[in-house]
């Protein structure tokens, strides 16, 4: 079960790095701007300082989950799990709040949150096991 715990913390990291990349990098790109639903030059140049702010929230929680796998790896379990788990619960908890939020954005919270969902499931089992 550790092992994935460890795959899906990873993978959820990489989304969330993904999404860092969308928002703080390529904001403005034809990519990011379907991605989101931007629809003129004005609206992301406008929204794009929320964006770039939004993007190191992703890339953090990333970071977090990324720094807990490693640790995972290392078999340093309880701290490896605890760390995962708070970045990857953290992940899940705004795909919550997206997914209750706003009904056009459901398809966007479910793939942001699948991975962090199950990753919170294993690493739950991984801390009491």
């Amino acid at each position: 079960m550790q092992t994935l715990a460890i795959i899906l913390a990873a993978l959820a990291a990489g989304v969330h790095v993904f999404i860092f990349y969308l928002e703080s990098i390529a904001w403005e790109s034809p990519q990011a701007r379907a991605t989101f639903g931007i629809t003129s030059d004005a609206e992301a140049r406008h929204t794009r300082s929320l964006a770039f702010n939004q993007g190191f929230y992703n890339l953090f929680l990333a970071i977090l989950a990324l720094v807990g796998a490693v640790l995972l790896v290392a078999e340093h379990t309880v701290l490896g799990a605890s760390l995962a788990l708070a970045g990857t619960g953290c992940m899940l908890a705004a795909a919550l709040v997206l997914l209750l939020s706003s009904r056009e954005h459901r398809g966007a919270a479910i793939k942001q949150g699948i991975a962090p969902l199950f990753a919170v499931l294993a690493l739950v089992f991984v801390l009491v096991a």
